[in-house]
């Protein structure tokens, strides 16, 4: 997008312009992202995947923040002025941002100022007008290529060793490259649609595994099994079954049906032994009559059956894990699972009261019920 000069305040602001030097001859924000954008209001850079002083890239974890560094005449009054984006009161480290604004007076004493942008401002307009995402993150990867330092006036400290500039970071798995972004400038409106969509559908998968919702974001549903739907409820598995066995050996046939009732909800899942057997199953049986219902047969997109299990807080036996583990299914506790454990430890705790408690115990369980 083009280059940014920044001139710091090495007098004013000693400390935080000596980490910020040093980190850059030890290539630290080569591969930096421009991972925050408000337009007309700031942009943050840095890594993502490591934020921490020179002191403590040199000297160990516990001095991975310094100290902040204010000084009277340093405000961020002005659109350019470079700043430390600290994680809280003396807890500086590499992380910075640029001021889009004219004015912030909530930030002075907070946030400490150590340059100001002397070229480039139209390379702030550039990226500032970036889309982004509800939280500010770019939908396409922007990052520092590497630096340049022009002056430094400090000496370099002990054990300070200058690399090779590495290669840029691979983006991450729901960002554009700059290579993404040269595709879709030249592809038609069809393909933007369709990267679009993939983008939105990884999304989705990455909230569903936050909530518990789905085991891994990049599970995929098995090939082998078929989803029937619109089927008569007078139809029960013997008949698929029956129906469908014509195709090649089944594992698995279950029309599912209400847990209070019992009764059919009209849709199926048939699980194959061969994959072969599954796509010709979905290609020959699509809109057959099936007792009196035009029935609609797909590849099943459910990993229910995957997840189910572990899900309820069971264990998967031997045999079980080896088929989650072959359907990408990764074994992590999640939310929903410690919910399971603390609601069976409070179950544990009531049932091990005093005997004269009982009906308080039996009041208890029918409420959580």
């Amino acid at each position: 997008m083009g280059d940014l000069v920044i001139d710091l305040y090495t007098t004013e602001a000693p400390d935080t312009c000596k980490n910020f030097l040093k980190l850059c001859k030890v290539k630290f924000y080569n591969s930096a992202q421009f991972f925050h954008i408000e337009p007309g209001w700031l942009l943050t850079c840095g890594r993502l995947d490591q934020d921490c002083s020179i002191y403590g890239l040199l000297q160990g974890e516990e001095h991975r923040y310094f100290p902040d560094e204010f000084h009277p005449l340093l405000r961020h009054d002005r659109v350019g002025v470079v700043s430390m984006a600290n994680r809280g009161p003396d807890m500086s480290a590499s992380q910075f941002f640029i001021m889009l604004a004219n004015r912030n007076e909530r930030f002075d004493r907070v946030h400490p100022v150590f340059g100001q942008i002397a070229e480039g401002l139209e390379v702030l307009d550039k990226i500032s007008s970036a889309y982004c995402d509800t939280q500010g993150r770019p939908y396409q990867e922007i990052l520092i290529r590497r630096v340049h330092v022009l002056d430094d006036p400090f000496p370099d400290p002990a054990g300070l060793v200058i690399p090779t500039s590495p290669e840029p970071n691979p983006a991450a798995p729901d960002r554009l490259t700059e290579q993404d972004m040269q595709q879709l400038a030249n592809a038609d409106s069809a393909q933007v649609q369709e990267s679009i969509k993939e983008l939105e559908a990884k999304t989705r998968s990455v909230v569903l595994e936050l909530i518990g919702d789905l085991p891994d974001a990049d599970i995929k549903p098995p090939e082998n099994v078929a989803f029937v739907c619109r089927l008569n409820p007078v139809t029960t598995d013997s008949d698929v079954l029956m129906i469908f066995s014509r195709f090649g050996p089944i594992k698995r046939c279950e029309v599912v049906k209400d847990w209070k009732t019992s009764q059919s909800l009209q849709y199926a899942f048939v699980e194959f032994e061969n994959v072969r057997d599954c796509e010709e199953a979905v290609l020959k049986m699509d809109g057959v009559l099936v007792d009196e219902r035009r029935i609609r047969v797909d590849f099943s997109q459910s990993v229910s059956k995957l997840w189910r299990k572990y899900r309820r807080g069971q264990k998967p036996k031997d045999e079980d894990q080896i088929e989650l583990e072959k359907n990408g299914f990764k074994i992590k506790e999640t939310v929903h699972d410690r919910r399971f454990k603390d609601d069976r430890h409070k179950m544990m705790f009531e049932d091990s009261d005093e005997q004269g408690k009982g009906h308080k115990r039996r009041h208890k369980s029918r409420s959580r019920e």
